[in-house]
Order: structure tokens, then sequence, then C-alpha cells
């Protein structure tokens, strides 16, 4: 899909955006449900409690130190504990963890809850969090390796005694035990049978375990009568894979589903005045950005024209015209409610299409020039429309995108494969609620294959940032980090995303900050 929109003014841009934003299945006859193999009713099977949840996309694998993407861990939270979990309120509570302590700066040691056992009937120890947490933070070619590797051992007390040992003193060893990467493993499942067999057949500890998974159409999960916990409130969760905006709010109207997740603006009004049907909305942790490879050869290596690309988007119009005002601008991934975020950079937008022109000129390109923008298709709020309306600005400064849009599976093969052209569009949340996790693909290590952006000074002021006990200096070394990642855009932030869901009137719901989907958080009327 290739555009070219030369002299095509930006309040036609905007119009056309309003446009793409109405034709969803506002108008017209309501879209049919999607044409799956099965058709899954959220109310009670043969006397049981059923929940349906649909998303824009699949979760990508159940190898919990394999990726870093929010919609997946929001499924796996129900299957996988951690050792410290957040509440909806973000404050740590105890999970497999029962009680912990700091024995010195770089020393925590953890008393494990007894009697807990794996959906296969394997008892939970000691032995499992070693092989959990050394695994993710041993391997480097793992995607959360990077928010492990602070970890240097895991000495195994007793059966229910942990200590984890970090190579430096670790400011945030509580967040990362609760988040993304952190669910504990069945060492011995995974030992005896490999991880082909687990990734096929995967077991936690959570209160919900895997019956069946249809990629790209529906995963089910049936309730863990073993479970340690409170007793699980549903006894199977359904959550339906579902790009089309229209086919997912079509299957909330007519009761298919009990949730629908990234609901378009347009649609809110009409699931409001439906007869069974109402909406929720939230600020989230995520962010839209762009990343730019600033490869040898590559266009985006220049700065001038890395910088003309930020000045040729107009972010506060993206929010405004494609999410109907549900964002912020910003030029930083950390927003506010994050430790360490800089407000001279929140809310914030550089637009000036006239200055990105001259500076393309600048950088050699005064008639233009070509590059590739990758995006998804159905994976977050409007993704699609912000692409295309992203391709027209860049087309009023001189630059010719051609826009690749994915759906999130081909996306995330892409990503891992770290095989994008000169620009990738894609939305990161912080499930650590700290500025450290908001960087961690901007290192010199990590950024390799992917931006391979690398500024020595940088590296330190993260290196240091990471292990600095004393907070008042950690963020002033974040809030300079993140100067200089605005200055030299390897990333450029667009906007902080808010989250709309479409819920049935028979449950209870509340979004979470974190977006989490912990199904027992949801309750019947």
């Amino acid at each position: 899909m290739k555009k070219r929109i030369a002299g095509f003014g930006l309040a036609a841009i905007l119009a056309l955006s309003a446009a793409l934003v109405g034709c969803s299945s506002q108008s017209g006859a309501p879209a049919q449900p999607s044409g799956n193999k099965e058709t899954t009713q959220p109310a009670a099977q043969n006397g049981d409690k059923v929940l349906t949840i649909a998303s824009g996309s699949d979760i990508v694998t159940f190898d919990i130190h394999d990726h870093n993407n929010t919609s997946t861990e929001a499924v796996h939270v129900n299957m996988f504990d951690y050792l410290v979990r957040k509440d909806a309120q973000q404050k740590v509570q105890p999970d497999l963890a029962t009680e912990w302590e700091t024995v010195n700066d770089t020393t925590w040691r953890f008393k494990l809850r007894q009697g807990v056992k794996f959906h296969n009937g394997d008892e939970f120890t000691a032995e499992d969090v070693k092989f959990t947490l050394e695994r993710v933070a041993t391997d480097n070619k793992l995607l959360e390796y990077g928010n492990y590797k602070q970890i240097k051992e895991v000495k195994v007390i007793d059966p229910h005694t942990i200590e984890i040992i970090t190579h430096a003193p670790e400011p945030v060893l509580l967040n990362r035990l609760s988040r993304l990467g952190s669910g504990i493993l069945p060492s011995k499942y995974i030992k005896e049978k490999g991880w082909d067999e687990f990734l096929k057949n995967p077991v936690g500890t959570g209160p919900y375990k895997l019956e069946k998974w249809v990629r790209d159409d529906r995963l089910t999960l049936v309730k863990n009568d073993e479970y340690f916990g409170e007793k699980p409130k549903w006894d199977k969760v359904v959550f339906r894979s579902i790009p089309e905006d229209a086919t997912r709010v079509a299957e909330l109207l007519t009761g298919g589903v009990d949730i629908a997740v990234n609901i378009p603006p347009s649609d809110l009004q009409r699931i409001k005045d439906n007869d069974g049907t109402d909406t929720k909305q939230g600020p989230t942790q995520r962010v839209m950005q762009l990343t730019l490879r600033l490869t040898p050869g590559t266009v985006t290596e220049n700065p001038k024209v890395r910088e003309a690309i930020d000045l040729a988007i107009d972010k506060q119009a993206i929010v405004d015209n494609i999410l109907a005002g549900g964002g912020v601008p910003t030029r930083t991934r950390v927003t506010p409610g994050n430790f360490g975020t800089n407000l001279d950079l929140y809310n914030k937008t550089l637009y000036d299409p006239e200055k990105a022109k001259q500076l393309l000129a600048e950088a050699g390109y005064p008639n233009g020039l070509e590059l590739t923008l990758n995006a998804t298709s159905g994976r977050y709020l409007k993704d699609k429309e912000t692409a295309e309306l992203i391709q027209a600005m860049l087309a009023e400064v001189g630059i010719n995108a051609k826009l690749e849009l994915l759906e999130w599976s081909k996306f995330n093969e892409k990503y891992k494969a770290k095989k994008f052209d000169e620009v990738f569009m894609i939305a990161y949340g912080n499930s650590m609620f700290d500025a450290s996790l908001a960087f961690d693909r901007l290192t010199t290590e990590r950024s390799k294959g992917e931006s391979d952006y690398s500024n020595p000074e940088l590296d330190k002021l993260l290196a240091d940032g990471e292990k600095n006990m004393n907070m008042e200096e950690r963020e002033k070394q974040y809030k300079q980090a993140q100067e200089i990642i605005a200055e030299e855009r390897p990333h450029i932030y667009l906007y902080q995303m808010n989250a709309n869901y479409g819920v049935s009137d028979r449950i209870n719901f509340e979004p979470r900050l974190d977006e989490m989907l912990f199904v027992d958080e949801i309750t019947l009327k």
C-alpha cells in the first residue's frame, strides 16, 4: 500500500480522518458476528458461569519470558502467579511469597507459600523460583532478558525460602517481580517434558488453567479447583480474538461477549444507548510511538530527517480526530504515575510542517524522500487509522511513506525477528511503573538490530539510575535521559492512550491502569 498525497491540505487530511473514524459499525446495519468455527454465548452453559472477553489480538506465546506484550500478560495473569502481585491500586501484595525482607543492598529474602500445586499436580517449591528467574536473567536471546539481567543468582535456602542476589543495588526489585516475565514456571515439568511440550500444554499455579487454544480465534480457561487462594469466580473464561472493530462491537451488542476492549470512540455512545451494555474508560500506561532505524545507510540515520518526521506529525490532531480526545500528546514515554516522569515533555507537541520541509532540504532531500512505515491493524485502538493519518501528514512535507499494515501475529513475527525497515509504529505499556522500563530498548546492547541507536552518555545514565538507591538523584538521572531521547529521537513518542471498554450490564468491571484482566476482579451483578 503506497500513497502520495501531494498538495493535499491538512484540513482535508483531518476531514478524511474524521470520515475514517466515522466508518465504523456506528452507521448502517450492525456488523454480523465473526464467522469463527465456534460460538460462545456468555450466559450460563449447563449451569456454568462463563465469562467471554473480546480483544483485537490473540496472545503471542505461552513463554512468559519471550514477549513484552501487555494483552498477552493480561491473559497470563490468570494462569501464572508472581512472587508478589500489585492490586488494582498498584500496591504490592503477597502472592507466591508470603513475606520478604532486604538482607543487604544486593540480597532479598523471600518466604514462599506452602501447599501450592501447579496445574499438573507438581508441588511448587523454591526450585521453581530459581529456574524461572535465572532463566530470564541469563538468556540474552529472550525478550525480557533486559528486565531481569540485574539478578545474579537465586539461592535456595530451603524448599520454601529463597534469596535473590542482584549484581548491584536494585531499587525496584519488587516491581520487577510483580510483572511480565516473573510468572513462576514448573521446573520439574519443563525439565522432564521439554519446552515444546510446555508451550503446547502450559501449566502454572494460577486460579485458571488452559483448556484449549485455537490461535487467532479463542483461548479457553477453566477454573483450577486446587487453587491455593479464594475459589475462582468463573467456571470458564473465553478470550476471543476479533481484530475487526465493527465485529467486536457487534458481538458485544448482540450478547456474544461480556467485555470488548479497544472500542472505537465513534461507537461509545451507541454502546451506552444499547439496552444491556455500557462503556468503561480510563487512562493507561501505554504510549504510542514510532521506532526509527539509525542503521548506517538508512535515511533515518540522519538526525534532521528524524526531527522532520517528528515535526511533520500533528499529535494533537490525531488525539482529537482519531481518538476523539482519548489521549494526551507526549514527547516522553514516562507518563504521570511512573517514577521519574519529566513533566516538561508531557502533554507537549512540536508540530511545524514548514520547519520539517526545511530540515529535509538541509539533510539533502529538497525533493523529499521515501521510507517504509510498518504498523499494526487491530492490535491497538484505531492503530490503522492513526498510521494512515501519519502517512498523510508525512506526505505533506515530502516524505513518501510506504505503509505496511499487519495483523498482530504477523507484526509480532517481524518484531521478534527485527526485520522492520526504517520506521515501525508500536505502543508500549509500563508494567514496572518506573522510568527504567521505558528505556530498556534504547541501550546500545538492546537496540542492536532494531533501532541500532547508541549513546554512551545515555547508557551511563540508565545504568547508574538502575542501581541508584538515592531516589532524588535517580529521578534527576531519568529526567536527563528523557531529554536526550527527545532531542535525538530514536523513538518519537506520539500520545498516551486511554482505554475504551464495552461492558455487558450483567457484570461489574473496572479498568486497571496496568490493563490487566484479572478475571476474578470481574463479577456477576
